[in-house]
């Protein structure tokens, strides 16, 4: 199989789009490690992945340098090698701008940005020193269109899209390639792990979303093709280009959705 011999290492993996990473990747040969502040869900996922002589779970919380510090470790350990690490740890916060609450929102970028930071920081060395890697970052529509009651959300997508896409450059020369990957809406039980919600999001109730085994296919041929940035769905992005061009369009129509889901 294609990716007999690598090794990826996925934060978030204990469910969602992290697991179908993890998965796609194992399917096509490779070895995983899945991280996630919950070992034992951590574990669960890697059972429901498969291939479990292929794969670790571990502990991690990416807020936390030495706990990624350990988990790198880890996997050099027993595995030798990282090829691919993704950054797909992520919490999100339905709040206004007004009122959140900032220990909230300090949390939500801990996690989504400096976690990002933190394992890009950790990995890098290791490739350098092996000759070539790949960095996937997780991030979001909403780092390119930010979204009403979902500020600092965006506000972190928009942070990760950045740094991901300088780091890109960065690292070009070192045979380490970063791609970033923006869903828009998906189906998981992301709403339910929300740090607060006195909001509620603009997405109508009749659009279901992606699932998050598309998201995970449209990464893994992300990688294979050493995109620059994948946008699932590729519908999403017309309204992005459109957000570019006619702001006042797309913010018009996410306008008069918070009417209508009053």
């Amino acid at each position: 199989m294609e990716m007999d011999g690598k090794v990826v290492v996925v934060t978030g993996a204990s469910m969602g789009i992290g697991e179908a990473i993890a998965k796609v990747f194992v399917d096509a040969g490779a070895s995983a490690v899945l991280l996630s502040r919950d070992a034992s869900r951590a574990e669960a996922a890697r059972q429901r992945v498969g291939n479990t002589g292929r794969t670790l779970a571990l502990a991690c919380d990416v807020r936390k340098r030495e706990d990624v510090d350990r988990a790198l470790a880890l996997t050099l350990h027993d595995f030798g090698r990282v090829d691919v690490w993704v950054n797909n740890a992520g919490i999100g916060l339905y709040d206004t701008a007004a009122e959140m609450d900032m220990s909230a929102c300090r949390e939500l970028f801990e996690t989504n940005f400096f976690g990002m930071i933190a394992g890009m920081q950790a990995v890098i060395p290791a490739m350098q020193k092996k000759g070539s890697g790949a960095i996937i970052n997780i991030s979001s529509v909403a780092g390119h269109i930010p979204l009403p009651f979902g500020s600092a959300y965006s506000a972190s997508k928009f942070a990760m899209n950045a740094l991901g896409k300088a780091a890109r450059l960065e690292l070009r020369r070192a045979h380490i390639h970063v791609l970033t990957v923006c869903p828009g809406f998906v189906s998981t039980a992301f709403s339910e792990n929300m740090l607060a919600s006195r909001k509620s999001s603009i997405r109508p109730k009749s659009v279901r979303g992606v699932s998050a085994q598309r998201v995970a296919q449209a990464a893994y041929r992300g990688y294979r093709k050493r995109q620059r940035e994948v946008v699932v769905p590729w519908t999403m992005i017309p309204v992005i280009k459109l957000y570019q061009l006619f702001p006042g369009v797309v913010e018009w129509g996410m306008a008069r959705a918070l009417r209508n889901s009053r």
